[in-house]
């Protein structure tokens, strides 16, 4: 059964718009444990924007489940994986400027320096996953670097205009999904869902989590975390397998 991740980024975001201490991502991530996430994912941007290296510190201290650290490939932030030993690192672009990650990261090149990127932490027994677009390119190279994960970006279909441009891409992520998983990658699905368009992908067969944040936070606003942490979940346990 396909698993939820919770990502509590946008908690920090409101925490950061005063500059305080609340709300808190820390209590945050143990509701939605609590209320049966299955893993906690958190973003220390290199700007650090919304979640700060006290929250990687304290999370990793305390949560019960399994924590994803999403994070640029950049020498820092394999020191504080390295420290903190997450389940899982997940290779993320970074554009100073952007909003929310608008792509994934572009591993075609790349291989030589990301497989000697992910290998210390493999011999800490951290997983590892490469958020990338679906395209067969970016997926052959994901298999060459290594990866035990690819997460497929699914914002280009979450963010499209028509229902026809929606299918374009759901068929494109379709596709992704079924390459990799006969490369022998397992493959996460997460950007942009909510809890209308992930019903699209209900009868697809072997995604192992669906990483979802801000429709879950936005939700909470009015019903509660434990309330939206739940009926996402009880969305995804009813999927095909």
């Amino acid at each position: 059964m396909p698993l939820l991740c919770v990502n509590v980024d946008h908690v920090a975001t409101i925490r950061q718009a005063r500059q305080g201490i609340e709300p808190d991502p820390i209590t945050a991530a143990a509701m939605c444990e609590l209320a049966g996430a299955a893993g906690i994912i958190m973003h220390l941007r290199e700007d650090r924007r919304h979640v700060q290296d006290r929250d990687i510190d304290l999370i990793s201290k305390t949560i019960q489940t399994d924590f994803h650290f999403e994070m640029a490939a950049t020498d820092e932030m394999q020191r504080i994986a390295l420290d903190i030993v997450p389940a899982t690192v997940c290779l993320v672009p970074e554009k100073r400027e952007e909003l929310t990650t608008e792509g994934g990261l572009n591993c075609i090149g790349q291989e030589k320096r990301l497989i000697e990127y992910l290998a210390p932490l493999h011999e800490r027994g951290v997983g590892s996953s490469l958020f990338i677009d679906a395209d067969p390119a970016q997926i052959t190279a994901a298999k060459n670097i290594g990866a035990e994960y690819i997460e497929i970006h699914t914002g280009h279909f979450a963010d499209a205009t028509s229902r026809s441009e929606q299918k374009e891409e759901l068929a494109r992520i379709l596709d992704g999904i079924k390459m990799a998983q006969d490369l022998g990658l397992k493959v996460n699905l997460g950007h942009g869902l909510n809890y209308v368009n992930i019903l699209d992908f209900a009868d697809v067969p072997g995604i192992c989590e669906y990483s979802i944040g801000h429709s879950i936070m936005s939700r909470a606003i009015y019903v509660g975390i434990d309330r939206a942490v739940r009926d996402m979940n009880e969305i995804i346990r009813n999927f095909v397998d």
